[in-house]
């Protein structure tokens, strides 16, 4: 196994910025809007800081950032080891990576969806914008691996 700290720094930090973005665009829609009603519904799977009127986010931005952080420099990591497994442009082969891990976390919520007992509807639409975050970070990573990473 390779360890190439500027795509995994690098690219961790622009596949992470490039999925927050896209979570803060779908999230106006899939959270705070179809989803609202659901999370109103089951208050008690949420964090008390979620619960607060308004949701206290910024006491959960630490937790947040530092975990997708670190997230970001293992898949970057990951895909930067097996990237030739993909065929195409770095752009392609990175959304073809993302499109595996929108497929692992929408399996993985399907499997938490047998322990938790939130409402059908939650886990699908947080495959749903897996679907949207993971595949588009991993086209950011894919150009920024095959712009600087090293063969």
């Amino acid at each position: 196994m390779k360890l190439d700290w500027k795509v995994i720094i690098g690219g961790g930090i622009l596949l992470y910025a490039g999925q927050f973005v896209i979570s803060m665009v779908a999230g106006v829609f899939i959270h705070e809007g179809v989803l609202e009603p659901y999370y109103q519904a089951t208050t008690e799977f949420w964090r008390p800081e979620l619960n607060q009127d308004p949701p206290d986010m910024a006491a959960l931005m630490p937790r947040w950032i530092a975990t997708g952080l670190l997230a970001a420099f293992v898949l970057a990591g990951i895909y930067d080891n097996i990237r030739s497994a993909f065929d195409g442009s770095g752009m392609i082969r990175g959304l073809k990576f993302g499109l595996i891990m929108a497929v692992i976390y929408a399996l993985f919520g399907a499997a938490y969806s047998g322990v938790f007992n939130l409402p059908n509807v939650i886990w699908f639409w947080w495959a749903v914008e897996g679907f949207l975050v993971y595949p588009l970070g991993g086209l950011l990573l894919g150009w920024f691996v095959g712009k600087f990473g090293s063969d």
